[in-house]
C-alpha cells in the first residue's frame, strides 16, 4: 500500500495537536492544514469527462506549500528554468557550514534570527577571504541553501553554498580564477565565520546565555568541488535547493500507532528503516518547517541583486573566453528533483480509453479555510 505524508497527518495530527496545543507554531498548523487539503476537494479544482468513455478525472488544486512533497517538484522546475541566465561558465565549489550541537537548541527557539545571522555571515565571510588576493582577489557568486534535517528527521542546521571558482575584480574589469584547488582555507574561513556568528548573536539575542566552549572547538566546515559550468549548477540547485525534510517516496508503511520510513546512511550509504510512533514522526518533520516569510534560498556577491549588471558583463565575458567553455545542455533528469507535466486539461487525451478527450464539466469551488 502506497502512503503519503497526506496520510500520516490525517491518522495522527489530531491526536498530536490535541496533546500540544497552544504551543504549536502557526507555521506548523498551516503546514498540517496545506498537507493534508492539497489536492482534495477542500482546495477546489475541476471535474473533466472524457467524451469518447465516460470517464470522469478530478483535478484538485495544490496547496503550494514549499513544505508539501507534492507541491515542491513542480515548483523547483519552474525556479531552474528562471535561473538559466544567471548561471556563469566556470568551476564551482560546494562548501557546507554545520552549526555545532551546543548551538542547536538556541537555533531552534530563536528560528528567524539565527537562520538569517547564519547565512549573512557566511556570505559575509566567504566574501571578505576571497578578496584578498593570495585566495582569489576578486568578488565571487554566492548561492545559501538552509537545511535543518539530517537523513532521519533529527535536527541538525546546516547551510550549503554553492561557490564560483574565481570572482570579478574589485575594478569591475576582470575575471579572477581561484588560485587553489580548495578554494579557500578551511580554518581561517570556519574562525571567520564562528567569531562573526558569536558577535552578531551577543548583539541581536543579548538575552540568550551562549556556551562559552563552542566558541573555542573547531567549526565543521566541508568546501569539495562541485564541476564546472551549466550542468554543475543544474544539478546542485535540483539537488539542494528545494529540498524538503522527506519526500512521499521515503515512506515505507503506516498502521494504527508507527510510521516507518526509509533513509540513506550518510557514512556507508547503506539504506536503513527507521520507525517512530505517529506523534514522534509529525514532531521530527515540523520543526524543520521554517518561520513564515522566511528565505531558504539567498544571494551573495555577483549573485545579488545589486549586482546583475556586473553578472551579465562577466557571464559574457566567460562565455567569450575560448579556455573556459560552458558544458552543454543542463540535464537534471539524475536528481531526485523531478517536474511533472500536468495533463488534465481540456483537451487532453484521455488517459483510460486514449481515444477520447477530456471536457470540462464543472468547476469545484474551494471550501472555506478551518484550522486543524
Amino acid at each position: 500500500m502506497t502512503i503519503e505524508l497526506a496520510d500520516v497527518f490525517n491518522r495522527f495530527a489530531d491526536s498530536y495537536l490535541s496533546r500540544h496545543g497552544a504551543s504549536v507554531l502557526p507555521s506548523h498548523r498551516r503546514a498540517i492544514v496545506d498537507i493534508r487539503n492539497c489536492r482534495t476537494e477542500e482546495l477546489g479544482g475541476h471535474l473533466y469527462c472524457c467524451n469518447h468513455c465516460g470517464e470522469e478525472v478530478f483535478a484538485y488544486h495544490s496547496c503550494k506549500n514549499r513544505h508539501c512533497p507534492k507541491c515542491h517538484g513542480e515548483q523547483t522546475g519552474k525556479w531552474l528554468e528562471q535561473r538559466q541566465n544567471e548561471m556563469l561558465p566556470t568551476q564551482y565549489f560546494h562548501i557546507t557550514v554545520t552549526i555545532p550541537k551546543e548551538l542547536r537548541e538556541i537555533f531552534r527557539s530563536n528560528q528567524k534570527v539565527c537562520y538569517s545571522l547564519l547565512m549573512s555571515v557566511t556570505g559575509k565571510s566567504l566574501l571578505q577571504l576571497a578578496k584578498q588576493v593570495k585566495h582569489v582577489g576578486g568578488i565571487l557568486g554566492i548561492l545559501a541553501v538552509l537545511h535543518t534535517w539530517t537523513r532521519d528527521l533529527l535536527y541538525h542546521p546546516h547551510l550549503h553554498c554553492l561557490v564560483t571558482g574565481g570572482g570579478i575584480s574589485e575594478d569591475g574589469r576582470d575575471w579572477v580564477p581561484a588560485k587553489h584547488a580548495y578554494l579557500l582555507p578551511y580554518q581561517p574561513l570556519a574562525q571567520l565565520i564562528r567569531g562573526k556568528l558569536m558577535d552578531a548573536l551577543r548583539r541581536e539575542l543579548p538575552h540568550v546565555s551562549l556556551p562559552k566552549t563552542v566558541w573555542d572547538k573547531e567549526w565543521v566546515i566541508h568546501c569539495t568541488p562541485w564541476g564546472k559550468g551549466e550542468k554543475a549548477i543544474l544539478d546542485y540547485l535540483a539537488r539542494y535547493a528545494f529540498r524538503i525534510a522527506i519526500n512521499n517516496s521515503r515512506l515505507v508503511s503506516m498502521d494504527e500507532t508507527t510510521v516507518t520510513f526509509r533513509f540513506r546512511k550518510r557514512d556507508t550509504g547503506e539504506m536503513k528503516t527507521r520507525t517512530l510512533s505517529g506523534e514522534e514522526f509529525i514532531r521530527r518533520f515540523l520543526q524543520h518547517v521554517l518561520p513564515q516569510g522566511f528565505h531558504k534560498i539567498r544571494y551573495f556577491g555577483l549573485w545579488h541583486p545589486t549586482n546583475r549588471e556586473k553578472l551579465e558583463r562577466v557571464r559574457l565575458r566567460l562565455l567569450l573566453d575560448e579556455t573556459c567553455e560552458p558544458e552543454q545542455g543542463g540535464d537534471v533528469s539524475g536528481s531526485q528533483i523531478t517536474h511533472p507535466k500536468i495533463t488534465v486539461h481540456e483537451g487532453a487525451p484521455c488517459q483510460t480509453c486514449s481515444t477520447g478527450a477530456l471536457v470540462l464539466v464543472k468547476t469545484i469551488r474551494r471550501r472555506k479555510a478551518r484550522d486543524p
